[in-house]
């Protein structure tokens, strides 16, 4: 598989995160549901496990956890 653009900067911050997983809280990013929804299409497995946060906009928010085994062959900076 080839992924380029914000997917492949998504999936780069997934196989970071390993089994803890990333949320959009720690890791910043305009559409992360978009891009995770990109790479399940593609047949990557990303669980959701859907955790509550508080403080003044309380609320709840997804940690997405890649749990397909991935190997990065070859990798081009921009």
């Amino acid at each position: 598989m080839v992924f380029d653009g914000r997917e492949a900067w998504a999936l780069a911050r997934l196989i970071e995160a390993g089994d803890k997983g990333i949320t959009p809280l720690e890791r910043p990013a305009p559409r992360w549901s978009a891009y995770v929804f990109k790479l399940r299409q593609a047949g990557l497995a990303i669980e959701t496990i859907h955790q509550a946060h508080l403080g003044p906009f309380a609320g709840h928010h997804g940690r997405y956890v890649l749990r397909t085994p991935v190997r990065v062959l070859h990798e081009v900076a921009a």
